[in-house]
């Protein structure tokens, strides 16, 4: 008789002090941790962007294996969009996209397979980023791709 009275008192206290928590944190309005002096002008942003004349392409997924001393380890899965400089290019780079999908397998294959690729088995976004920019350029020519843009990494263990 004594522990059940023990747990009915315990859990009138959690009651009462998840009651209490909620009626002293739950009914405030949600303060900004912003000075409320300080504005943010996100105007100029928004005015460069509308200013420019780039336009998006994104490519078809790259499936890309790992390859270490046993055979494939891993695959990696990549969403690439280029963020095209003039959107008159857009049209080029949907047409070169198949010889630019192949550059990528190509370059990646390699690179992929080294350590300098890998750190701890987790990939080096950075790395892969670079590498896809400088291939890129080399396949497509200067001043026509401003950057390649990853929308998705993903890892699967074989």
């Amino acid at each position: 008789m004594k522990k059940m009275g023990m747990w009915i008192f315990v859990m009138a206290l959690t009651i009462s002090a998840g009651m209490g928590t909620y009626l002293y944190f739950g009914t405030s309005e949600a303060e900004a941790s912003l000075d409320p002096k300080v504005e943010i002008d996100h105007s100029n942003k928004i005015e460069k962007a509308k200013e420019t004349d780039s336009d998006f392409v994104e490519l078809e997924p790259l499936m890309l294996p790992i390859v270490d001393k046993y055979g494939v380890s891993q695959v990696i899965s990549l969403v690439v969009a280029l963020e095209i400089e003039h959107k008159e290019y857009t049209e080029i780079v949907t047409k070169l996209a198949p010889k630019l999908k192949d550059a990528y397998i190509q370059d990646m294959y390699g690179t992929l397979s080294r350590q300098a690729a890998l750190d701890a088995g987790v990939v080096q976004v950075s790395l892969i980023k670079t590498r896809l920019n400088k291939v890129t350029e080399d396949v497509l020519g200067k001043n026509i791709v401003n950057d390649v843009l990853l929308q998705v990494v993903q890892q699967r263990p074989i």
